[in-house]
């Protein structure tokens, strides 16, 4: 079953009694608080100057229990999060009116700067105006996972969003594996990189990828997404060979995980982009336990050897003679999801591991 109906004709004020029914983080969901101060206050000015304002699309589980409501709530935000958190961050006052903010219905009024609050109190007709403005609401009702994840990707087909934002919203085992992998303290507090728009989902992906190969292969974008369709098939409720596989590969990531929590410190320096996570999952994965309580400062030493070593040859172009082995690990570091880079760059890393440990 797949229905998307128009929802009867309902105030801000009424929607905003609600939210305690609304689950606005269903797995297919980005991630919230993605728009700017900026954006939060255009939309609040486009409704108190009553201009329209796209469709919000919203699973409805009102009729009955289903399977796909997982935080067992009426409804689930499937297109308009950021626009229901940016009414509702309004409301609570965690979002004012722009400075040169003007009122077209009667521009002498200076409201530039005021909260929902201070409207209520001195410009009661203009909060009504907000409280009654209709939203324009679509629902869903169906039992297919698939159908509310292809309608996610379908109306954000023309938005900024990232390769593991659409991918999280595919169906098939893959994505919730990736997802309950992100869900890591790894990604919590060890790297140092953003993960607002998805960065961890694509991190793990890539992990879960070279486990599911048992190699270090290709981890650029279609790789990845031709990777989680091959779990499009797969029952995720049967015990069938190819659930196992992935499955056996997520427990084997989870695994690395835990060496990779007692390796790296919190929002550890030698993680502040995501280029090198592959080549260090790696080395750790493959190294000897007796030996991980040694890799962060063999890391430490190597990410300093490899700075030494640019920063002479820029000052000394004539006369340092350069170490070839770094310079192919910055050649290499250039292409961070190739897959001849990301051996490569292993290879030199457990090479001079190796040295390190013997000195």
């Amino acid at each position: 079953m797949f229905a998307v109906r128009q929802f009867e004709a309902k105030t801000l004020s009424w929607w905003a009694d609600q939210r305690d029914d609304i689950d606005f983080s269903p797995p297919y969901q980005r991630r919230g608080g993605l728009w700017s101060l900026g954006d939060k206050q255009y939309l609040i000015d486009s409704i108190l100057n009553q201009y329209d304002i796209p469709k919000l699309y919203l699973a409805d589980f009102t009729a009955g229990s289903s399977a796909l409501n997982v935080s067992n709530l009426q409804y689930a935000v499937i297109d308009g999060r950021q626009r229901f958190e940016a009414i509702l961050d309004f409301i609570d006052g965690r979002v004012t009116l722009a400075g040169d903010f003007e009122y077209g219905a009667d521009p002498t009024l200076e409201l530039g700067g005021l909260s929902y609050r201070d409207l209520s109190l001195n410009f009661p007709k203009v909060a009504r105006r907000f409280d009654n403005f209709n939203l324009s609401v679509m629902t869903v009702v169906t039992d297919e996972a698939g159908k509310i994840n292809e309608l996610f990707v379908r109306l954000n087909r023309n938005k900024t969003l990232t390769g593991p934002e659409i991918r999280n919203a595919m169906r098939g085992v893959v994505p919730p594996l990736i997802r309950r992998l992100a869900d890591d303290d790894f990604f919590k507090s060890r790297v140092g990189f953003t993960t607002v728009r998805g960065q961890d989902l694509d991190a793990a992906g890539k992990m879960l990828l070279v486990e599911f190969r048992g190699r270090l292969v290709e981890t650029k974008k279609a790789v990845i997404d031709r990777f989680v369709t091959e779990g499009y098939e797969v029952d995720a409720d049967s015990s069938d060979a190819p659930t196992s596989d992935f499955e056996r590969a997520a427990e084997r990531v989870a695994s690395v995980l835990e060496r990779l929590n007692t390796v790296f410190t919190p929002k550890d320096s030698l993680l502040g982009t995501q280029g090198s996570v592959i080549p260090y999952y790696w080395l750790v994965r493959t190294a000897d336990s007796e030996n991980v309580a040694s890799i962060r400062p063999f890391l430490v030493q190597f990410e300093s050897q490899r700075r030494s070593n640019r920063k002479a040859a820029a000052e000394q172009p004539n006369t340092y003679r350069s170490d070839s082995e770094l310079d192919a690990y910055d050649r290499m570091n250039r292409s961070i999801n190739d897959g001849t880079s990301l051996e490569g760059r292993y290879a030199i890393l457990r090479r001079r591991f190796a040295a390190f440990l013997a000195r």
